[in-house]
C-alpha cells in the first residue's frame, strides 16, 4: 500500500464546505501517480517506452464527505492485471483510520506509438505488489444508458481541462458533470470513459435524472459518450 497525508482545503471543498467530488478523485490520482514514481515506473519512465495507464472506468463509495480542514490519510495499491487491465482500490481515511471513502478502479495499458490497449507484460506488473482486493460490492464497469435525456448547454474544451497525456484528464470529466447536478446528496459514484477529448473538442451533456440518481454523458455531437457517469444516492 501507498499512502499520503493531507488537509482538506478550501479550495476542495463544495458550498457546504464539503470534499467536492472531483477532489476525491483527484486525491486518488495523485496517489496513484505518486505510487507509480515511488516505484520507478512513473510517468518519464512510461513516456520513454511509448507507454502510459489511461483511467477505464471509477467505482467510489462514499460513506461519509469529509469537511473543510480535516486531516485525511489517501491510500492506494494494485489487486490484480488481467490482459490490458490493472487494478487499483483506493481509501481515503481519517487519522484513526476509519474510512470516508472507498473505491475501484480500471486502468488500461496503453501503446501511445499506436494508440491503441496493450497487453501488460511482466515486466511491467512486476514493480506492483499486488495486495488482497478491498472487499465492497464491485460493480460492473459498464454503465447503462437511459433511454431518454435532457440537454445542457455544450462544453468547449479549453487548455485548463488538458493533462500532460493531452486530452481530458479523468476528474475533469466529473467536474464538468457534477456542476450539472440537481443536488449533491450522492454518495456513489461510478465512471465510465469511452474515448479522449482533446483541446477544442465540444462536450455536449445530457442528463437522465430520476428519484435517488443521475446519469450524465458527455457527448459529442453525434451522440458518442466522451464518459458518463452515474450519480446515485
Amino acid at each position: 500500500m501507498y499512502s499520503f497525508s493531507t488537509r482538506v482545503r478550501y479550495s476542495e471543498t463544495d458550498a457546504s464546505l464539503q470534499l467536492s467530488y472531483p477532489s476525491i478523485i483527484n486525491y486518488f490520482q495523485d496517489c496513484s501517480i505518486f505510487h507509480s514514481e515511488e516505484l520507478g515506473i512513473g510517468i518519464q519512465f512510461l513516456r520513454e517506452r511509448n507507454r502510459v495507464w489511461l483511467m477505464n472506468s471509477w467505482q467510489i463509495e462514499i460513506l461519509r464527505l469529509p469537511q473543510f480542514g480535516e486531516s485525511l490519510h489517501v491510500n492506494t495499491w494494485a489487486h490484480d492485471f488481467k490482459t490490458m487491465f490493472g487494478y487499483r482500490n483506493f481509501t481515503l481515511t481519517d487519522p484513526e483510520d476509519t474510512p470516508a471513502v472507498i473505491a475501484n478502479s480500471v486502468w488500461v495499458f496503453a501503446d501511445t506509438e499506436t494508440g491503441h490497449p496493450t497487453r501488460v507484460t511482466e515486466e511491467y506488473a512486476a514493480y506492483y505488489p499486488l495486495e488482497p482486493a478491498l472487499p465492497m460490492d464491485y460493480a460492473p464497469r459498464r454503465i447503462t444508458l437511459p433511454a431518454e435525456w435532457t440537454p445542457a448547454a455544450p462544453i468547449t474544451v479549453t487548455v485548463s481541462h488538458i493533462d500532460s497525456n493531452q486530452h481530458v484528464n479523468n476528474a475533469q470529466y466529473v467536474a464538468m458533470a457534477s456542476a450539472l447536478l440537481p443536488c449533491t446528496d450522492y454518495r456513489r459514484l461510478r465512471v465510465e470513459y469511452k474515448k479522449s477529448a482533446r483541446l477544442g473538442d465540444v462536450l455536449y451533456p445530457r442528463l437522465a435524472v430520476q428519484e435517488d440518481s443521475c446519469t450524465v454523458a458527455l457527448a459529442a455531437e453525434d451522440g458518442a459518450p466522451f464518459a458518463v457517469m452515474e450519480f446515485k444516492k
